[in-house]
């Protein structure tokens, strides 16, 4: 695992489309029991080198119930994102995460977790990625219907304060899904513990 992140971390597939540089930001481990898998790093982020250092991370935290230091230790969160590097602006936020990284990278990084037991899909790049057909139209849809993924995956919006519209127009998800994704993290993270 050491070698590939090392490998990754080196990477530059996508150098000439990135107007900020490289900076794969990722973290993970051999014995990772849950895969975040988001969009991209943002602009704090690609500065920092630290996956979820910013307010989208503050508040996935929170919808996860748990610390910072449980967040950041890779022996029970691999954080994955789509694309490794920050895409850089688009006219309405960050542009889309690059294509190339999750075909080159997520299956050899995966192949390397020996006992993964959630994998939480954050936003609808990585939704569509991993639910293919089982997708639904929108990601409200995917997202309402998250039972249905459980329990390898769980979908959840992105948690930026750009979509605090979205969360009070759809107010279900506080009161239906964020349960359900904490008792599961609870259930995993406990195990661990108990080893």
């Amino acid at each position: 695992m050491r070698n590939l992140l090392e490998e990754i971390r080196q990477c530059k597939v996508c150098e000439k489309y990135l107007v900020n540089g490289v900076n794969p930001v990722l973290s993970a481990h051999a014995k990772s029991k849950i895969a975040i898998i988001g969009q991209a790093p943002g602009s704090k982020v690609h500065s920092s080198g630290i996956p979820w250092d910013d307010k989208s991370g503050e508040r996935l935290r929170e919808w996860l119930n748990i610390d910072r230091k449980t967040f950041y230790n890779n022996e029970i969160f691999a954080i994955i994102p789509m694309g490794f590097c920050y895409p850089g602006k688009g006219k309405s936020g960050d542009l889309p995460p690059r294509k190339e990284c999750a075909p080159l990278w997520h299956e050899k990084l995966f192949d390397k977790i020996e006992h993964l037991e959630l994998i939480v899909l954050i936003g609808s790049y990585a939704q569509a990625y991993y639910l293919g057909t089982k997708n639904k139209k929108t990601l409200t849809e995917t997202v309402k219907n998250h039972s249905e993924y459980l329990p390898k995956f769980i979908a959840l919006p992105h948690p930026s304060p750009r979509n605090n519209i979205w969360l009070r127009k759809n107010d279900w998800f506080e009161k239906d899904v964020l349960p359900v994704l904490r008792e599961r993290i609870t259930s995993v993270i406990s195990k661990e513990y108990l080893l």
